[in-house]
């Protein structure tokens, strides 16, 4: 995210105590953790990349068209 602001707070001896960042780089770091986390479990890794591969269910035009989205 090139060009996003964030602010770095510092307390009155001018060391920095914490960090505000744009709430969209917030949720993208989160979600990166996320995805971390369970990767770190070899379960959790093959259950992902199963569901990533698997293609059966309904395509995103066909939910889209029933819902009316």
């Amino acid at each position: 995210m090139l060009g996003t602001e964030i602010q770095i707070v510092s307390n009155e001896a001018g060391e920095p105590t914490a960090v505000i960042v744009p709430i969209d780089l917030w949720r993208e770091i989160q979600s990166e953790r996320e995805t971390a986390h369970l990767l770190k479990s070899e379960t959790m890794m093959q259950r992902l990349l199963a569901a990533k591969l698997r293609e059966e269910g309904p395509s995103l035009e066909a939910v889209v068209e029933k819902l009316g989205i």
